[in-house]
């Protein structure tokens, strides 16, 4: 890594472009939650309001925290999780096509959790 500012920089678009396009599924089941709507997927039986506040807290949430970088990678671990449950247990039995994005998205957040924010976040780790 001979270029510090350029991993940095890599670093910085690694957290903030998932990021940000994460909370585009995020934000509506933020607002769902909100408006009372908790009709969600239920796989492990434990509700569906639970359910829809764990993803909002993986989809929403988190990926704020790790835009601004702060405790990025504590922040990765429930969006890489929401994203392992989306591409193996929601879309498990659908066409690669189709859980294609979830796993995308798991790749990038275990990756932002692995190498952490770089200096360019609140952490500056």
């Amino acid at each position: 890594m001979k270029n510090n500012t350029l991993v940095h920089l890599g670093l910085v678009l690694l957290r903030i472009v998932p990021s940000a396009f994460m909370l585009t599924h995020g934000y509506p089941k933020l607002m769902n939650l909100i408006n009372g709507n908790t009709e969600f997927a239920d796989p492990f039986g434990i509700g569906q309001a639970p359910t829809l506040f764990l993803a909002v807290i993986g989809e929403f949430i988190c990926p704020l925290l790790i835009i601004i970088g702060f405790k990025t990678r504590w922040a990765a671990i429930p969006t890489a999780i929401t994203m392992l449950v989306a591409g193996f247990v929601i879309h498990g039995a659908d066409p690669f096509g189709r859980k294609e994005m979830a796993l995308l998205y798991l790749t990038v957040f275990v990756v932002v959790m692995l190498l952490g924010p770089g200096k360019y976040s609140v952490d500056k780790s």
